[in-house]
């Protein structure tokens, strides 16, 4: 019974020092900058994603962050180009529903920048990518109310739709190749 006993606090320990943390999905947004008509530029977003962050070490030098964007939430705010993106030439959001990110590694670089590496997934292709990361936290939720710790963060970097196979019929004239992309959110602690 001891060993049972003994056996069942060090798994408690063990998930208790596995930090699990969850998107706040309110306070979170991905989103997207093209350059249009090499004169200016359109920016849309995703409005269905989720996400989590995942370290066994406080000061999350191990994190994992894991991101999925349902595509068909894709938005511009116009109708007419919104299902033009959702078509079979640009994300082709029947056949690839989802957007995936994995980080492989979180490396410091100063202060409160970080470098982080992962890959993403469009349309069924992988590709590794390199984003710069303000991370901010954790630090406690100034609401008395909520005990858990929270964590900022937000991360940019620069992708070619042309590597997905997006638009290939599309005259990079018409919308830019180079894609910025500008992910912000909020994370808690479970």
């Amino acid at each position: 019974m001891q060993k049972v006993t003994l056996l069942f606090a060090f798994l408690l320990v063990s998930v208790a020092s596995f930090g699990q943390w969850a998107i706040d999905k309110g306070h979170s947004k991905f989103t997207f900058i093209a350059e249009h008509h090499g004169i200016s530029e359109v920016d849309g977003y995703f409005k269905k994603f989720d996400g989590k962050i995942t370290a066994t070490k406080d000061d999350l030098s191990d994190a994992v962050f894991e991101i999925t964007i349902e595509s068909p939430s894709i938005n511009t705010d116009l109708e007419m180009r919104d299902n033009h993106l959702k078509s079979e030439d640009m994300f082709n959001v029947e056949k690839f529903p989802t957007i995936t990110f994995k980080s492989t590694s979180l490396t410091k670089i100063s202060g409160n920048k970080y470098k982080m590496n992962g890959d993403i997934t469009i349309k069924g292709i992988t590709k590794p990518i390199a984003l710069d990361v303000t991370m901010n936290g954790p630090a406690a939720h100034p609401n008395p109310n909520n005990k858990k710790l929270q964590l900022g963060i937000k991360a940019t970097t620069t992708i070619k739709r042309s590597d997905f196979g997006i638009g290939g019929k599309l005259a990079t004239i018409m919308v830019g190749d180079e894609i910025s992309i500008r992910a912000t959110g909020e994370f808690q602690k479970n």
